[in-house]
């Protein structure tokens, strides 16, 4: 059961695994015993509160399973510390990977969890010494975190950034590497890919930019940018499906306009890319 713009109802997402990983993903699972595209990415891949996410959109169009491997708020840690829907993914005809944001992994600050990369863990060393004035132990999740470092010193808090730039740019070269084969790049946002780093910490994919999608590109076959029409975004949450609770959560994410949109742009690409 399922209701649209708010309700007691919430989205059946048939959770699934595939193959050895312990991650739970967007179902119903599909058969992976021959031609299949691979989804990797965060909340939009996953399609929290969509009906039909741009990759099952894009299954009806390529008439190819579309293995949705994506995981909310998921960072590359999520898919570095899963061989197993690496392996999968991997095996795929063409790998499309979301852009991430660079908020969610491990580095030399600090420790998110393996899993729900969102969650902070633990603050090293160096960050503490960055910031003796923070009680890290009052933090549960990365943005809330960020946040606050952000408050007290934008000077230090340039330092955390670079530092996940280049952790960001050095997993996901990691990741792409691990992939192999024919892989697309997509930036899926409300807005353009920056040429500088946004201080605001609201909106994702958080601390991209230009510089460091150009640098991936020689490591894909192609890079597609789909910013959500002013259409789309003026729709707000309308078509999407969530419960009381969940408004304000659903009002921050693009709607079901915008994953057509993802789904009309990736179609070409796609097809072509099987077609070789």
């Amino acid at each position: 059961m399922s209701a649209h713009g708010g309700g007691h109802a919430t989205l059946e997402y048939y959770p699934c695994r595939y193959g050895t990983s312990r991650v739970l993903f967007r179902g119903p699972r599909r058969q992976l015993d021959g031609l299949y595209f691979a989804f990797l990415g965060g909340t939009e891949t996953y399609g929290r509160f969509i009906e039909q996410p741009f990759p099952a959109l894009l299954e009806q169009r390529v008439r190819l399973a579309c293995a949705n491997f994506g995981v909310v708020n998921a960072g590359v840690d999520l898919y570095l510390n899963d061989p197993g829907v690496l392996d999968l993914a991997a095996g795929a005809a063409v790998k499309v990977v979301q852009v991430m944001g660079a908020q969610n992994l491990s580095n030399r600050f600090y420790t998110v969890h393996p899993r729900r990369n969102d969650r902070f863990l633990r603050a090293s060393e160096k960050l503490q010494g960055l910031y003796p004035e923070i009680d890290f132990t009052e933090f549960h999740f990365v943005r809330h975190m960020l946040g606050r470092l952000s408050d007290v010193s934008s000077d230090r808090f340039a330092e955390v950034q670079d530092e996940l730039r280049m952790a960001w740019t050095s997993r996901m070269k990691q990741l792409l590497a691990h992939l192999r084969g024919d892989t697309v790049l997509l930036w899926f946002a409300d807005h353009p890919v920056p040429s500088e780093l946004p201080w605001r910490l609201d909106g994702d994919p958080l601390f991209v930019n230009r510089e460091m999608i150009e640098t991936l590109r020689p490591r894909v076959n192609e890079v597609v940018e789909v910013v959500a029409s002013g259409a789309a975004l003026t729709e707000g949450t309308r078509g999407m499906v969530f419960g009381d609770f969940e408004a304000c959560a659903a009002a921050e994410l693009m709607g079901p306009r915008a994953h057509q949109e993802a789904g009309e742009a990736l179609a070409p690409v796609l097809g072509a890319m099987v077609r070789r």
